[in-house]
Parts: structure tokens; sequence; C-alpha cells
């Protein structure tokens, strides 16, 4: 893939021998210029050079690194929305866009009345029926005694209004090898793009929510469907003890009678673009993995949630006010836990699978990275690298020199 760069002409004349130029032109007082942007490994480059210590030349493929970085990582990127081929007539696009042309203007103030003035009314209409009937619905099943037929009532309650709320979104998904749907006692674990991922999941089937206990209306709906379904819900001061998390959670999945639990192991809303590192916590409780993957169209709108830049309330208006909400959902084959293999392994071939399956690129990176400065573990580690590569080198390069001295 090719990267265009414009840097003025000194601070490239000081880099002319260790950037790989592909096309150069003189204008005004700046180059532009198209360079391959590898991925060679640091060693392996370096190494190439076929020299055994230290040169000062050698800092300038960590000075290139950076200048790609800089210009575009890819880490930060996937923390804005996605860029479209075509305008959508969304706001969400350059407001150019809207003055390309009075025909154009015409079209997108269409748009505009259509989607506030018809389509919001009513979505939220159908949100407030979804949410309502959720709340008392629950609370009336949660009153009967365990039995059969409570779990029965309160996956037809759970099923209803999850479907009422994803045609409140004028939600057109496609769910895909429907034969691997999550079993009870299992995990589920799935890319997490949008808050309404778990609404685009229980869609189509019933699981156990995992996650923190909150205040508002989220916290009203919390309690509520507890009291119908084994959802685990922690306190603040819980979530942050690991081992009583997991206890919590190998209780559940030993119980081969409650709902798969559905746990997103990145911790944070990405993109639709790619897939970050998965936490590796969910995958040390033990059971079978049931691997989901999903992928939207952001053709018809964006179901990504900047959290930082929009609070819930900014983003749901936007979700409602999209064309649509349009996704492909599929089902992938149970895994588990190999011989030998740690829950960080485990995790890392899940993400691999599910990236495959869902057309996004894999990184390794943490999506905690998106509120977080990099860790200086991360920086140690490249210079772990480069030193451990400067000693074996200068290892091999004095014991040539031995022996021919021999």
């Amino acid at each position: 893939e090719e990267k265009t760069y414009s840097l003025p002409a000194w601070l490239i004349a000081s880099f002319w021998e260790s950037v790989a130029l592909q096309e150069t032109c003189f204008l005004s007082d700046y180059y532009i210029w198209k360079i391959n942007v590898d991925e060679t490994p640091m060693e392996k480059e370096i190494a190439s050079l076929h020299r055994m210590e230290f040169q000062f030349s050698d800092i300038f493929y960590f000075c290139r690194k950076g200048f790609e970085a800089i210009v575009e990582d890819e880490v930060t990127q996937r923390f804005s929305s996605e860029e479209l081929v075509s305008w959508n007539l969304l706001t969400r696009t350059n407001v150019n866009f809207h003055y390309v042309s009075l025909r154009l203007t015409v079209v997108w103030v269409i748009g505009v009345i259509v989607r506030y003035c018809f389509l919001l009314p009513l979505r939220f209409t159908l949100a407030a029926i979804g949410i309502t009937s959720m709340i008392v619905g629950t609370t009336v099943v949660g009153q009967l005694p365990n039995s059969s037929l409570k779990n029965y009532l309160s996956e037809v309650v759970h099923l209803t209004c999850s479907r009422i709320l994803v045609r409140a979104l004028s939600g057109t998904i496609h769910y895909h090898n429907k034969e691997n749907k999550p079993q009870k006692g299992g995990i589920c674990v799935a890319n997490h793009t949008s808050p309404i991922d778990a609404i685009i999941l229980t869609n189509d089937g019933c699981y156990a929510m995992v996650g923190q206990v909150h205040g508002g209306l989220m916290g009203v709906i919390q309690r509520a469907t507890v009291k119908a379904c084994p959802h685990v819900w922690f306190e603040r001061s819980e979530i942050k003890d690991r081992h009583l998390v997991t206890k919590r959670l190998r209780e559940h999945v030993a119980d081969k009678n409650k709902l798969p639990i559905l746990i997103f192991p990145e911790g944070t809303c990405i993109n639709n673009t790619s897939v970050m590192m998965f936490k590796k916590g969910s995958f040390e409780i033990g059971g079978t993995i049931y691997p989901v993957a999903i992928k939207y169209d952001p053709q018809f709108g964006d179901a990504f949630w900047n959290s930082s830049k929009y609070n819930i309330v900014s983003y749901l208006l936007r979700i409602m006010t999209s064309w649509a909400i349009v996704c492909h959902v599929w089902y992938m084959p149970p895994m588990v836990r190999k011989d030998g293999e740690d829950a960080v392994q485990f995790a890392n071939r899940v993400r691999s699978a599910i990236a495959r399956q869902g057309g996004l690129t894999e990184l390794p990176w943490d999506g905690g990275l998106k509120r977080a400065k990099v860790k200086d573990s991360f920086k140690e580690e490249q210079q772990k690298n480069y030193s451990k590569m400067l000693v074996r080198n200068g290892s091999q390069g004095s014991l040539s020199a031995g022996t021919e001295s021999d």
C-alpha cells in the first residue's frame, strides 16, 4: 500500500539514504514523494545490511517508523469513524459535500426532513415501547418461582423486546451459520463496535450479560432483567477484583442449564475495520468458546460509538437518525483451549478466527490506548529487541574473528 507524505526539503536530505524513495518532485521548498510502507521486522531489516555492530545510521529505521506513525498510525485511526468511498447523505461526513451542487443540497435537505421528521419520531416511539415492555415484562416474570416455565417466559420477553428495539433502529441483520449458535453453558465472544452489539445478538437468541452496575435508566433495566434472567452484574468495587469476577463467571458456566455468557473481550468499541487485543480474562474461565463476528455496513449508518467524542445520548440520536443499521453476523464453530495453550494464546487464536471471518484487520494493540498512553513496557520491548540483536551479532562477530585468527 502506498502512502503519500510531504515534508520540508532540508529534512528529506537528512534521511535521503535511509528512506526508500519511489518517485520525487520539487514543489516550492517541499518534496512530495511516495514510499512503500512495509512490515519488515526490525531485526531482519537491519540485519540485511550485514553489519555486526551498532552504526549511527541504525537510527534511521526508527525515525522512518516514527514518521509513518505520525502521518497515519494503525491504532488511533481505529477510534474514529470509518472513511466511506462515497457520501451517504448523512451529516457524519464532510459538511462541504452538502454544497457541491444545488441538486445535491436539495437531496440532502429532503433526507434530513425524512430522517428527523418521520423516521426519528417513529423510531423513538418503538424504542420507548421496547424498553417499557422489557422492564414490565421481566419484572412480572421475575416474580415467578424458578422453573422451566419462568425460563421460557423470560426468553420470550427478551427476544420480543430485543426485536422491537432492532426495528426501532430500522435494523436489517443477516445471520450466517446458525447451526453454530452459542449453546447453554458456553461463552459467546464477539468483536465490539457499538453498544447495540448486544441488541443485535439478542435479536436472534438469549444471552446472560456481564457488566458493571449502572444508575439511571440503565440501572432500572439491569435490576428488572436480572430478576428474570441470570445476568452477571458487578458493583464498581467488585469489577476490579479479577478473582471474584472469574469465580462468578465460572460458577455460571458450570451450570449447563444457564444461558451462554456474552462477552466483548476488546473492552472498548472499535470502528468496524479491525479487531484489537482480546483481554485474556474471558479465556481463563474454561468451558467452550463460541466466536461471533459482527460486521456493519457503513453505507447506511455509522454504528461505531466514539465515546471520546459523543456521550450516549448524542450517539443514540445519531443512530436513530441514520438511514438504517445493516450488519452481518457470523456464528463460528465452537473452540476449546488446547493442551499446553495459555489464555493469551487461546485469546489470540479466537481473535484471528473472528478477524478472518468478518474481513477485519487484526491488530495486537490494546483497545485501552483509546484513553491511555502507550505503556513504557512497549517501548522497552523494542529497546530490548534491538539490544539483544546487537549482543547476538556482536558475539557472532567475535566468534568469527577468533576463528580467523586461529
